[in-house]
């Protein structure tokens, strides 16, 4: 059992804050890495799914299939996420669809990475000059052929730093999931601050946590971008 959960009264009483950050660390810590980390995780690659498959509708399919997914991506890059998350845990039941808090959130977050990566995804494709395609067409390639050999790999080195910067801005997001009461980092940090009575020191040791995790995967982002240029 944690240290600050089983004396609350001496932190009450006013522990210093260093102590307070050290006993309340691997609890937050342990949080982030097994809700915060596999969260984003999860919805990062179903976003991407969902992303590529819309962008590809939005510049390929019929029209009436092109509307819809133009209808999702307007609608959810409209509405907060916030909102989306309350309208799918507490919203749903009302039509009779009870989800867990995690499944909700995970949920969630997909819908709304999927929404924004597909700009992302679209615009990447879009960027590669037309020329490819014919090229591609005088060899002997189908459009599948063509998409899957030649736009797709250079369409990730456009795509590659705003995805990176996206899945970052996604581990900071997956705080919201504490408002559907899924136990990731935020939430421990508030359910500590409801025995301690130390919200300053507790969210700001939270926040340099988030911040940790965000320099770590800046890092590799800045790795990655580095091995594919060698193939530029």
């Amino acid at each position: 059992m944690p240290l600050w959960l089983q004396h609350p009264l001496d932190y009450a009483a006013g522990i210093p804050w260093l102590q307070l950050m050290i006993d309340s660390f691997w609890s937050l810590f342990s949080a982030g890495l097994t809700f915060t980390v596999p969260l984003a995780i999860l919805s990062f690659i179903g976003g991407l799914i969902v992303g590529f498959i819309t962008a590809l509708a939005r510049l390929y399919a019929p029209k009436p299939v092109k509307w819809l997914f133009d209808f999702y991506v307007w609608v959810i890059r409209g509405t907060p996420l916030l909102v989306q998350l309350f309208l799918i845990f507490y919203g749903l039941p009302s039509a009779g669809i009870t989800l867990d808090a995690f499944p909700a959130a995970l949920i969630g977050f997909t819908v709304s990475v999927g929404a924004y990566t597909s700009e992302i995804i679209r615009g990447a494709i879009m960027s590669v000059p037309k020329g490819q395609w014919e090229a591609a067409y005088s060899i002997g390639m189908s459009s599948s052929q063509a998409m899957r050999r030649v736009i797709l790999p250079q369409s990730v080195f456009v795509s590659l730093p705003p995805l990176s910067n996206s899945f970052i801005s996604l581990i900071k997001d997956t705080s919201l999931a504490a408002v559907i009461t899924v136990p990731e980092m935020f939430l421990a940090a508030q359910r500590i601050v409801s025995v301690t009575y130390e919200p300053l020191v507790l969210y700001v040791e939270a926040a340099l946590i988030y911040l940790l995790f965000s320099t770590v995967l800046s890092k590799l982002q800045t790795r990655l971008e580095v091995y594919y240029r060698r193939y530029e």
